[in-house]
């Protein structure tokens, strides 16, 4: 089941943003939030946020289902080019520059991804969800002091 999120009017150039985006596009969640909390560009951080955003939407869809366990990856991200804000910069001779100050939108769509049921990668996955079921209900081994120990085994010894 896939979710969606839209960020509209983002003041920053699509240019930049695309970069962004193109790092990202086809990343499993995990590592593109990875990616992004690290990454310089201005544009990462509203990214992060709006993947942020895609995961809530996607939890909601899905109560039932755990964000660990889904498998998400970005299926599609881009970035459209929004409005301009047309602004004059004084120049030499009473002249003016025009200065385009561009805006974009982003929309990003996550979804789970579903491997084939013979394919390597699938049998990888099922391996991993028993595993970690089995260490959780797995009985957490105790730690015994060093006085215990030569205690029982004093005991153990004379008996």
């Amino acid at each position: 089941m896939e979710a969606r999120a839209k960020l509209n009017n983002v003041p920053t150039s699509p240019r930049k943003m695309r970069l962004v985006a193109n790092m990202v596009r086809g990343q499993k969640v995990t590592r593109a939030l990875g990616l992004l909390k690290f990454e310089a560009n201005s544009g990462a951080e509203r990214i992060e946020k709006l993947l942020l955003s895609a995961l809530a939407n996607w939890q909601q869809k899905n109560e039932d289902e755990r964000i660990e366990d889904a498998n998400l990856y970005i299926k599609e991200i881009f970035v459209d080019e929004g409005r301009q804000l047309k602004r004059l910069r004084p120049a030499p001779q009473g002249r003016g520059h025009r200065i385009r100050k561009r805006s974009n939108h982003v929309t990003l769509v996550i979804d789970s991804k579903v491997e084939p049921l013979g394919s390597k990668a699938a049998a990888q996955q099922a391996a991993e969800t028993k595993d970690t079921a089995a260490t959780a209900d797995a009985k957490p081994k105790t730690r015994r002091s060093s006085a215990k120990k030569s205690t029982e085994t004093k005991a153990e010894a004379t008996a």
